[in-house]
């Protein structure tokens, strides 16, 4: 785990759920979860974001089945250790969800983060938690830049969507326990995010700006992309500690 950055709390206990439950369909047989990034396993660099964060008490970790105890195994020991519990997860995203916030326990905010995600910067998630506290919510995203087309069901562009006020969702997502948990009771339908549930309560969720390098792991190719932004980083944190 990368060196644990010191930082007061807020007086309202955080917890975090990374979800790692996928089947890892477009990775060509690789298990990402796992997948060495800089000599480490994928999810250790994902873990090492909420470890590092003094803010954050507890994190609980939802992989398939037939990973979790090679996931303890890998985790045991490690620095921040003591605050890691991994659960099995479920069939959909928001069951895996429901799941590791059952084992996550009450807390006051909890934040929700993509286990292949594995280059959240910490100001990232700083500014996430502080915007919840202030709005009720917070979820990391980008503006979208490039120039959006909808495709008819031949292949073909069937119209050009105006991309003033669209945004590419990434993650952490932060939310109150409770309006969490809400979500999972009363939300059935299949969802890709925790903000699309929140929002089908008639919550208002505050976005929060992100950045391309907080990218999802999906193809073999992303992990290279991966490794070059956190040697990268690395490399700048190590130029900043230096003595002049």
């Amino acid at each position: 785990m990368r060196e644990q950055e010191r930082g007061a709390g807020h007086g309202q206990s955080v917890g975090a759920l990374v979800l790692a439950a996928g089947r890892s369909q477009r990775m060509q047989g690789i298990d990402k979860t796992f997948a060495p990034i800089l000599g480490e396993p994928l999810i250790l660099h994902t873990l090492s974001a909420f470890l590092d964060c003094p803010d954050i008490e507890r994190v609980v970790l939802v992989l398939p089945e037939s990973s979790v105890e090679k996931a303890r195994a890998l985790i045991e020991g490690r620095d921040g250790a003591d605050k890691v519990s991994v659960c099995a997860g479920g069939d959909r995203r928001q069951d895996s969800a429901a799941k590791g916030l059952a084992a996550l326990g009450p807390c006051d905010w909890v934040a929700v983060h993509d286990g292949a995600r594995p280059c959240l910067a910490p100001d990232t998630l700083r500014t996430a938690l502080a915007e919840a506290r202030l709005h009720g919510s917070a979820v990391v995203a980008v503006p979208v830049t490039d120039t959006v087309k909808r495709a008819d069901p031949e292949g073909f562009i069937s119209a050009t969507v105006p991309r003033d006020g669209l945004w590419a969702m990434q993650t952490p997502q932060v939310f109150p326990f409770a309006v969490l948990r809400r979500a999972y009771r009363e939300v059935s339908q299949d969802v890709t995010d925790d903000a699309s549930m929140v929002e089908r309560l008639g919550i208002k969720v505050r976005l929060v700006p992100g950045s391309p390098t907080n990218l999802k792991v999906t193809t073999p190719g992303d992990l290279k992309l991966a490794e070059m932004i956190l040697k990268a980083r690395d490399a700048v944190t190590a130029s900043e500690a230096t003595p002049e």
